[in-house]
């Protein structure tokens, strides 16, 4: 038996923050959920040579076949986030939390005609408002005896109460004035509930007046020397902000949104999305992707955005590390994803619990970045493992050491753009990227057609440079000149795998343009983005590759890279057309078109304007304003 398990991660790349780990099988089933203060210490322990550890634990570790993490502010934020993890997965290694008595709630039943307070593990008290759960039934114990003095209401059981009616005597909480004793008519009913609800609004607000005052008390008592009673004051106000204790992984209940963090430099970018519904992370998803060295993170953001929601529905609310220079049109796009007339809204996190959470957020993506990063970079042998299997797995005389990607992108059927990234034994190879625009199309699978054509062409012997395609910055071509120029040689190469970002329709494309074209020794795929599925030409079938395979990993890279690559050159081109037209009206400089797009957050709502409203934004006279709306309006600009 080996001394530990093969998938073991090194030392060096489990942070030593605090946080929340799970153990997850090849079925990708939680396995174990735990938590820890220090992450790297915690899990060393697991990986220790296997005889030494117990029977149930080397188990556990035996039918796993990786380890996540995610970092969380502090060990208390640990422990809620173990405590959500373990009620959503449900991990068959896991015995904390799985039986009956869970973590305590501070329950208020609202439903009842004289309303009760108490610390409860029932989740199921009919008209009930809860708040938790916490970590110490103690301390909200102690909170909920604190509290009493400023909000008098009923604490005491079924039983007490009645007795209480039936004798007319309040029972202790009544005399010493933690309650306000509706049992004998102190007060009515429904000034009792009205106390019940400034309890349940104080509870929900996280209010620290209550502190404020009762660290007011305790110094007064110790100016007064009363050391005694300035001591009952400390150990109140312990108790209230342990209860109370600020918690990034719980927010409102009625909250929801996702969470982005992302930590990039010139190369790469690791992206981590929490996505947060009902106040509590349901979710959590993490990828790196490559960059150009000019992108900056509000166009970043933009990108990532679309990459998330191509296929899913946002939420109301989107936190992002800074807000993208082109949000105005994003949240419409965004808003037509989540449907129904719905709205959408960027933000950027100032303070509070959704800022706390944010840095969260942004921690974990800092600990991605450096984990691709170590794990990936010059990584010869996983690059060439990779390659292998990718030609194992799709059949191929040889391994593919050159691919190239193509990926459309759109905004509402408008400003058709394609573009074609290079991967040459499992690098990118940027110098080769290519971009095109498509004036004419039916539907993507035809701009999939007319884009293979074109690239196609480059390998046809005797054939010009086609037009249309972008070329890059110092390259000596010409379009359409019949001469061969540098770039056409570059390309006269052909790829062993031609890959397009789709399913079968665009498989079925990119096949009949290889085909026409008469190019062969190529292998077509394509790959699927709802279940990451490679499509062959003319199989009723995809290859599915191991999720955690490193084939599937640089078929992502190569696809994701061709996505990140169109949508970068659609918004390049979006922008400029616009600002085209605007900087032909006399009088619009580069400063005062940045002030109309700012003004009026689309191009849609300033196409839309009338001539007195473009007069709001300063510096712009009627002249200057009835020319832009003409110039917006001119037919054939849409």
């Amino acid at each position: 038996m080996a001394n530990t398990v093969s998938w073991r991660p090194r030392a060096g790349d489990i942070p030593t923050e605090p946080g929340v780990y799970r153990f997850i099988d090849e079925r990708k089933r939680v396995l174990y959920v735990g938590k820890a203060k220090n992450l790297r210490a915690r899990l060393s322990n697991y990986f220790a040579p296997l005889s030494t550890l117990h029977e149930r634990t080397r188990r556990m570790v035996l039918s796993a076949n990786t380890v996540e993490w995610t970092i969380v502010g502090n060990d208390f934020e640990a422990l809620q986030l173990e405590y959500t993890w373990i009620k959503e997965f449900d991990p068959p290694f896991n015995v904390q939390y799985k039986d009956d008595k869970t973590y305590p709630y501070l329950a208020i039943t609202m439903g009842d005609a004289v309303p009760r307070v108490l610390v409860t593990r029932n989740r199921s008290l009919p008209n009930a408002r809860y708040f938790g759960p916490y970590s110490r039934a103690w301390a909200i114990r102690d909170t909920v005896d604190v509290m009493l003095k400023a909000f008098p209401m009923r604490s005491c059981s079924p039983s007490v109460y009645k007795r209480a009616e039936q004798t007319g005597r309040p029972c202790l909480l009544g005399d010493i004035g933690k309650c306000a004793a509706p049992c004998v008519g102190r007060v009515s009913l429904e000034d009792h509930k009205s106390i019940a609800l400034d309890f349940a609004s104080f509870m929900a607000g996280n209010d620290s007046r209550m502190i404020d005052s009762i660290r007011a008390n305790m110094a007064r008592a110790a100016e007064a020397q009363d050391y005694e009673s300035a001591a009952r004051y400390r150990d109140q106000i312990g108790a209230l902000e342990t209860a109370l204790a600020k918690n990034q992984i719980v927010l409102d209940d009625d909250v929801d949104a996702d969470f982005f963090g992302i930590d990039h430099d010139e190369l790469a970018a690791a992206v981590q999305q929490f996505m947060v519904r009902g106040g509590r992370i349901r979710g959590v998803r993490g990828w790196v992707v490559d960059k150009e060295l000019d992108v900056e993170l509000s166009g970043l953001i933009e990108s990532v955005l679309q990459n998330a929601y191509e296929d899913a529905s946002p939420p109301r609310e989107i936190l992002v590390p800074a807000l993208p220079d082109d949000s105005g049109p994003l949240e419409e796009w965004l808003a037509q994803r989540r449907g129904l007339g719905a709205r959408v809204r960027l933000r950027v996190a100032q303070r509070g619990d959704k800022a706390a959470l944010a840095e969260t957020v942004a921690a974990n993506a800092k600990n991605a970045l450096k984990l691709y990063k170590s794990k990936r970079s010059g990584d010869f042998v996983a690059r060439s493992q990779a390659l292998a299997d990718i030609q194992e797995a799709l059949n191929m005389d040889e391994a593919p050491l050159r691919m190239e990607c193509f990926d459309v992108s759109h905004l509402s059927g408008t400003n058709v753009v394609a573009s074609m990234v290079v991967f040459e034994d499992g690098l990118p190879k940027k110098q080769h990227y290519r971009r095109f625009n498509i004036s004419e199309t039916t539907d993507d699978t035809d701009s999939i057609y007319q884009v293979v054509t074109r690239r196609l062409a480059y390998l046809v012997a005797g054939k010009s440079v086609p037009a249309g395609e972008s070329v890059p910055a110092g390259s000596s071509a010409e379009e359409g000149t019949g001469e061969p120029s540098d770039t056409s040689k570059k390309f006269s190469y052909p790829p062993q795998l031609l890959v397009v970002d789709g399913g079968q329709p665009q498989v079925a494309a990119a096949q009949r343009a290889l085909e026409e074209s008469g190019v062969s020794g190529i292998q077509l795929a394509g790959i699927a983005k709802r279940l990451e599925e490679i499509w062959l030409p003319d199989s009723p079938y995809p290859v599915i590759l191991p999720r955690n395979s490193d084939a599937l990993f640089l078929i992502q890279r190569l696809r994701d890279e061709a996505h990140r690559f169109a949508i970068a050159h659609q918004r390049q081109r979006r922008s400029k057309d616009v600002a085209s037209v605007l900087a032909t009206v006399p009088g619009l400089g580069p400063a005062r078109i940045k002030k109309l797009l700012q003004h009026f957050g689309s191009v849609a709502r300033l196409r839309a304007a009338s001539p007195e409203q473009i007069m709001e934004v300063p510096g712009v006279g009627k002249t200057t304003a009835e020319a832009i709306v003409a110039s917006l309006r001119t037919p054939g600009l849409g």
